[in-house]
């Protein structure tokens, strides 16, 4: 069963290779952003969560990048009772959220959006992108493409995460996701959705990474201290940090005006 799961991981490897244009494309929006002083702002409920974390703050990550995170919709290890995951599905598709999340920022058209949802059928994500395209916020979609067209919109006009976005990009997970079919077992175990978007995060993040420094701005990237020593490491940990603060002054220093 291991051998079958990276067997498929390798199928994921080649879907995301084959997308490097869309994703030089994407690297170079969000590197105009940061060149800017603005933030690409990425969001994802539910799992898609991982993938927010995965972009920024985390070692070999660099400010530029607003991490939205909901707890109300990802905060779910609990599982049952209190927080729950039955609150966080339900609150995942409760039209008119995502405005009340957009309202706390002063989004300007200079700015990014990356959106992550599998399926793209959950009403929150989607109505975040669609919130941001109306700011004049340009957005890219990470995507299953394949489960996405297999699935139902949970939005009342049928519309999905990808009728929001400026660029699709698709992790190349199954339908269903779950990638490994055990004998014996009548449903399939072991998602890929996670691993592609990873994937793909990280295939932007060097890329967006290449085009700062090729700039004259290099990023200020998170470094362990194992490689850079610890001083080093504590310079560019504060660096990054306070400049992720300036950064996201900007998105609350207009806001009702």
């Amino acid at each position: 069963m291991i051998a079958d799961y990276l067997a498929q991981c390798r199928t994921l490897v080649d879907t995301v290779e084959r997308q490097t244009p869309a994703l030089r494309l994407v690297a170079e929006r969000f590197a105009a952003t940061i060149l800017a002083g603005r933030m690409v702002h990425v969001f994802g409920s539910g799992h898609s969560r991982i993938m927010v974390e995965e972009m920024w703050p985390r070692y070999g990550s660099f400010p530029g990048f607003n991490p939205i995170v909901e707890l109300s919709l990802s905060f779910h290890n609990l599982v049952v009772g209190a927080n729950g995951q039955r609150q966080a599905m339900f609150l995942e598709n409760v039209p008119g959220l995502a405005a009340r999340i957009l309202r706390n920022y002063d989004l300007s058209p200079l700015d990014s959006a990356l959106v992550i949802s599998s399926s793209g059928c959950n009403v929150v994500p989607i109505e975040m992108a669609e919130g941001f395209q109306q700011r004049g916020v340009k957005v890219v979609a990470i995507i299953s493409q394949a489960h996405s067209e297999a699935s139902t919109s949970q939005r009342a006009d049928g519309k999905k995460l990808q009728d929001f976005a400026d660029l699709v990009l698709d992790t190349g997970a199954p339908v269903g996701d779950a990638m490994v079919k055990v004998p014996g077992l009548d449903t399939p175990v072991s998602p890929g959705s996670t691993v592609g978007g990873c994937l793909l995060v990280n295939s932007i993040k060097a890329e967006v990474a290449a085009r700062l420094t090729a700039a004259g701005q290099p990023p200020k990237v998170l470094t362990a201290g194992v490689l850079v020593g610890k001083a080093r490491a504590t310079e560019l940990f504060e660096a990054a940090y306070d400049e992720h603060g300036r950064r996201l002054a900007k998105l609350y220093e207009k806001l009702g005006l």
